[in-house]
């Protein structure tokens, strides 16, 4: 099971993520998406899907129109993990690439 990020790794990997902000109340971060359309939204979601099932971890997430919300945690380790910071890494690759 992944263990919670603590101390200066949960600060070094906080860092690394533009974009990303802490959950108020919840040791979870987020980002919001925007895209030129919901055909370029969606096509985001099924690739970072796609990822995140290979990876066995799974965003919370809502798409709206050309906005798409992601918030990560792992919730059997009850915070932020090492897995949240590789799922935040390979969606904002896919944002832009």
């Amino acid at each position: 099971m992944a263990q919670k990020l603590t101390g200066q790794a949960r600060s070094d990997a906080l860092q690394k993520l533009g974009g990303w902000s802490v959950v108020p109340g919840r040791d979870a971060i987020r980002r919001t998406f925007e895209f030129r359309d919901f055909n370029q939204a969606f096509g985001f979601m099924v690739r970072a899907a796609l990822i995140a099932e290979k990876m066995d971890h799974h965003p919370e997430w809502s798409n709206v129109y050309r906005t798409v919300e992601v918030t990560l945690s792992t919730h059997d380790a009850g915070g932020l993990t090492e897995l949240d910071v590789r799922l935040a890494t390979e969606m904002d690759r896919l944002a832009v690439g």
